[in-house]
């Protein structure tokens, strides 16, 4: 099956290429009368259910950072000037992306850089031949250090139209400053306030400013530009029969070094792209969490600041384990925010401690048959802890940051992968004392599903997608903030494979309900859809 179908989607590249999703004020969602008996030649614009931004009650300035056709793979660049008459300390900044798109064409990747500085990162949904508009918006106040200067501006949703793939990809990006407010409200900790710097990491060095008490560096990893890559959760090793192959199997780890020491690690979020799992009618409407608005991974280098202040170049490399140097497949744009201790020009420090555990990549192939299923079990993972010190204007402040990923899967497959199935769970567990603050943040993904192609070529996906996050922070031990979020989707959708888009009869539904409960509120909406249509959109806090 995924020689015949799923090499459909690998053929199409995706081009190379955060809380928010599809702005649902822009889409005004509404729930239709009863759906039609299959997916006709339009349907519901893209929503998700994430929560908007929260915008404060201040005086806003809206400035467009890029408007472009992607038509191919040429880049847009402009030129970006701070607003005039919000100030120059905002309390939020959010950025806009509105998009429409019709005809024909595959999902693409892209990205948005102000001051080669990686703001956004996206990818598309594909369209109906009637045309669908969606808008996403992102918090970026973090940036602000940039956006206070003149800026160049690039963006780029790589694309590729002619007489088959006829959608031409319309964008708009905005950004919205939101006035500061007085004094009191703004004021905040120095843990809690917007990084003094952001500098990219273009060339695989870094050099922070010499009084640096805070460092951090945020990474978009995304598997991708076509091939095997974008499945990367589904490759096997060489010796087994199977269309997508890596040496070491399925697992990737998102790895941080400094001067050639490890740094930080993290499990990348196993995206599932709007035409994933050979089944875009799965994702015409709700796509899965975070194709539209990527994340980027998060990795406290404090601990390191000390050796990074001596005002010298040093090596800052990402890498991926399971994929060998130097082969594409994987983006892994980066920036490093910093923030400043005023009141000093040089703050000295010291890594104090460093262990690593063993990485654990175990990928066990059992043979199967005409008859029987091929199965592949895998058991990855990983340990790090860091520690070390700086001497800031304010006294010296440790921090230790410690964080385990595991990863465990079982693939199962059928001779010529008429069926192909996974069940696989990712954890990212962390936490980052500074001081007498702690924060300690718990991840786990997930994904259950299930392709089958059957009799009259009728290709069947079944998935369930999760994304959840707990988080809390304690001061002196005792608990100051505590938030949950829960992002599941579930689709199934059956369609005719091999065929014009007009024969295939298709028929799917999706779900998904996105939770985010805590100290700061409460969101909890869910969406369903049957053939395209929206029928249920519900708010349970």
């Amino acid at each position: 099956m995924r020689r015949r179908v799923m090499s459909m989607l690998v053929g199409a590249a995706l081009a190379a290429s955060a809380l928010t999703g599809v702005d649902p004020a822009a889409a005004a969602p509404t729930v239709a009368d009863p759906p039609p008996s299959e997916f006709g030649t339009d349907w519901h614009d893209p929503v998700t259910a994430a929560p908007p931004i929260r915008k404060p009650h201040t005086k806003s300035c809206r400035v467009t950072v890029a408007e472009a056709q992607f038509k191919d793979f040429t880049p847009y660049k402009g030129e970006y000037a701070p607003p005039a008459g919000c100030g120059d300390r905002w309390s939020k900044v959010v950025l806009r992306m509105d998009g429409k798109v019709k005809g024909r064409q595959y999902d693409r990747l892209g990205y948005l850089r102000i001051g080669g500085i990686e703001v956004f990162r996206t990818s598309t949904p594909e369209p109906s031949p009637e045309g669908i508009a969606w808008s996403v918006e992102k918090d970026v106040t973090r940036y602000s250090a940039t956006l206070r200067g003149d800026q160049p501006v690039e963006m780029l949703i790589g694309n590729v139209a002619n007489e088959t793939y006829t959608g031409v990809i319309d964008v708009k990006a905005t950004l919205t400053f939101y006035a500061a407010q007085d004094r009191e409200k703004q004021a905040k900790s120095s843990a809690q306030r917007m990084p003094d710097r952001v500098l990219p990491l273009d060339s695989g060095t870094l050099t922070t400013p010499r009084n640096s008490e805070r460092v951090v560096a945020e990474v978009y990893a995304t598997g991708s530009g076509g091939g095997c890559e974008e499945y990367w959760y589904l490759t096997v090793p060489g010796t087994a029969p199977y269309s997508c192959k890596a040496d070491e199997g399925p697992y990737r780890e998102v790895q941080v070094t400094v001067d050639g020491r490890l740094a930080g690690i993290a499990a990348p979020f196993p995206t599932v792209w709007t035409g994933g799992w050979s089944n875009p009618f799965l994702w015409y409407v709700i796509p899965g969490p975070r194709a539209f608005d990527i994340k980027p991974i998060e990795y406290d280098l404090t601990p390191f600041a000390g050796l990074l202040n001596d005002g010298r170049p040093h090596d800052v490399e990402v890498s991926v384990v399971g994929v060998s140097k130097g082969q594409t497949g994987w983006s892994t744009p980066a920036n490093v925010l910093v923030w400043q201790d005023g009141k000093s020009d040089h703050v000295t420090g010291e890594l104090t401690r460093h262990r690593e555990g063993d990485l654990v990549n175990e990928a066990t192939y059992s043979p199967g048959s005409p008859t029987q299923e091929h199965r592949l079990d895998t058991e990855g993972g990983h340990r790090l802890s860091v520690s070390g010190y700086v001497n800031t204007s304010h006294g010296r402040v440790a921090t230790t940051v410690t964080r385990t990923v595991a990863n465990t899967s079982v693939h199962r497959w059928t001779e010529g992968e008429s069926t192909d199935a996974l069940k696989a769970t990712w954890t990212d567990d962390e936490k980052v004392t500074t001081g007498s603050r702690a924060v300690r943040t718990d991840r786990t993904y997930t994904m259950d599903g299930t392709t089958t192609l059957g009799s009259g070529d009728r290709l069947r996906t079944k998935i369930a997608l999760g994304d959840r996050a707990e988080s809390v922070t304690r001061h002196d031990g005792r608990r100051a903030n505590w938030s949950f979020l829960d992002d599941r989707y579930d689709g199934d959708a059956t369609y005719t494979a091999n065929v014009p888009r007009e024969e295939r009869h298709a028929v799917g539904t999706s779900r998904e309900r996105y939770r985010l409960i805590g100290d700061g509120g409460c969101h909890d909406r869910t969406l369903a859809t049957v053939q395209g249509i929206l029928t249920r959109d519900s708010d349970r806090c």
